[in-house]
């Protein structure tokens, strides 16, 4: 057993049985199929991601948005541009995968920079606090902090040889350190997904997260450092994902 594991050894075998199956249907499909399917896994991931931060798409209209850059009306520009920034985001990853086998800082920032561009948000590690609403719980505030936190936490995650407990820990990790001025949970959820993807892993659309679960499971961490809720969601939303795609 690797030391300070996350998953349990059952919990671990079972993740590793639907990657293997993954793997066996990932093997026989044809490479046009397996590109119409990521695309599907894309939209579904960026509109579940941006919903989660409370844009009010809808899957279809998130669907025209990416593939005709058809704006739904009646909708802010603000939430377009979440939902084509994560597209931008998921491109960039998906055609360097490789980039993302080793974590380091800058390429966490160059991710959260996609992720918030053109939406005044500043790029890099913060230098002032942040409040987060609902909860007590206060984050680093000096930028040399952050910035040792968000180190310490790319050295874990290259250390573990779990390939799912790298991927969780980066979506728990960068959301808890909150080192930037926004946009911290959809750069650890896109992040967690460049670690599954650099390792030829199933990514995760966290498509049948409700909104209300994600944030009670994400504030029972920062108050409580208690993850039993974030692992549960992960291992329901990995269990989803290679089941209905590929």
């Amino acid at each position: 057993m690797e030391q300070n594991q996350v998953f349990r050894d059952e919990e671990i075998r079972k993740l590793y049985d639907r990657e293997r199956e993954f793997e066996l249907r990932m093997k026989s499909l044809p490479k046009i199929a397996r590109q119409k399917e990521m695309e599907r896994l894309v939209i579904d991931l960026s509109w579940k991601s941006s919903q989660i931060e409370g844009n009010t798409y809808s899957l279809l209209e998130t669907e025209a948005l990416l593939k005709d850059a058809r704006e739904a009306k009646g909708k802010s520009k603000t939430e377009a541009l979440m939902i084509l920034n994560h597209k931008k985001a998921l491109s960039y990853i998906l055609e360097n995968p490789d980039f993302f086998d080793k974590l380091t800082v800058s390429k966490i920032e160059d991710i959260h920079y996609l992720l918030t561009k053109n939406m005044g948000v500043t790029r890099n590690v913060r230098s002032f606090r942040v409040g987060i609403t609902g909860t007590s719980y206060t984050p680093l505030d000096n930028s040399f902090q952050i910035s040792e936190a968000l180190e310490q936490t790319c050295r874990l995650i290259n250390d573990k040889k779990n390939i799912l407990e790298k991927a969780f820990l980066a979506l728990v990790l960068i959301s808890y350190i909150q080192p930037f001025e926004d946009g911290n949970k959809r750069t650890s959820r896109i992040i967690s997904n460049a670690v599954l993807l650099a390792n030829s892993y199933c990514p995760i659309s966290f498509r049948t997260v409700e909104p209300i679960d994600y944030r009670y499971a994400t504030l029972l961490f920062y108050e409580q450092n208690n993850l039993s809720e974030l692992k549960q969601m992960f291992i329901e939303q990995f269990e989803f994902s290679t089941s209905n795609y590929f």
